[in-house]
């Protein structure tokens, strides 16, 4: 066999599986890959050869949990009820996607019971999606992933868009308030003339920014608004003539998405300051 090139489309016990020029293959990653510390990730595109991946080609970006990698844009599902819509998990979403200059929308479900304004997000640039038909024509010719909270509904969003998908889905744990985790593996699966990804839920999200500058600018609407603040590195906590304290002020900046970000600068420095105090004990 010569070697070709082609994208991961899934991995599963150690299996990748390549897609090239319309025929699948099933592949091995090169033992010297982990003494160079590179795992291949799904989307990856890579040179292989007899069932083995040879290397792997520079990335444009890529995503930790899920490990996925090329994408051209996330769909962060969120839902109305079951679990609650939580305004500061949404904005957690969009940070971390904003640190990783990933393209970003966002989809509501169970809108038919409870209705919610994202104005807000809209204003802000984020588009707002409320059922299946209205996403379906801005999943051709791009790589997306749709990741959310367990429980918010992304694999039924999924059956509704590929039915010959047939995903595994649960309903939510009344004693727990989530859903269970169903989706296994990373896979992308060729859905309305592009390749989507569902992702394993999850309760928690690393984020990922761990600078006070670094987490302003992934706040697109405070970043903005920021260049007036009379410090540079302005943490619109405490300093005088805040620019982003006076738009919060006149409702140019919702107090929600204020509210967010003070509480995840107040988790950054909380780490940096365990941080120093360990650096303290070892030193």
């Amino acid at each position: 066999m010569y070697m070709q090139t082609g994208r991961i489309i899934r991995l599963l016990g150690g299996f990748y599986t390549v897609e090239s020029e319309g025929k699948i293959f099933e592949t091995r990653a090169r033992g010297n890959f982990r003494k160079k510390d590179v795992k291949p990730l799904v989307g990856d595109f890579v040179d292989f050869e007899n069932d083995y991946i040879l290397s792997v080609h520079e990335r444009k970006n890529s995503l930790i949990r899920p490990s996925v990698a090329n994408i051209d844009q996330v769909v962060v599902v969120m839902s109305s009820v079951e679990p609650d819509f939580n305004h500061n998990l949404l904005d957690r979403f969009l940070v971390l996607l904003e640190h990783r200059r990933v393209n970003t929308k966002i989809y509501l479900s169970k809108t038919d019971l409870a209705e919610l304004d994202l104005s807000t997000y809209q204003e802000i640039g984020y588009e707002v999606f409320m059922s299946p038909e209205s996403l379906m024509s801005n999943l051709k010719d791009k790589v997306t992933v749709f990741m959310g909270q367990t429980g918010v509904g992304k694999s039924t969003l999924l059956n509704k868009i590929a039915p010959r998908l047939n995903l595994a889905t649960d309903e939510i744990s009344l004693t727990l308030g989530r859903g269970k985790h169903t989706t296994r593996h990373v896979e992308l699966y060729a859905v309305a003339g592009g390749l989507i990804a569902d992702t394993p839920g999850f309760s928690s999200l690393d984020y990922e920014v761990d600078t006070i500058p670094e987490l302003n600018r992934c706040f697109v609407d405070i970043y903005e608004v920021s260049a007036d603040c009379k410090f540079r590195e302005c943490t619109h906590s405490h300093e005088p003539e805040c620019a982003v304290k006076v738009a919060v002020e006149a409702g140019k900046i919702s107090q929600t998405r204020f509210d967010s970000f003070l509480q995840l600068s107040s988790e950054i420095n909380k780490t940096r300051e365990v941080y120093k105090k360990n650096a303290k004990k070892t030193s």
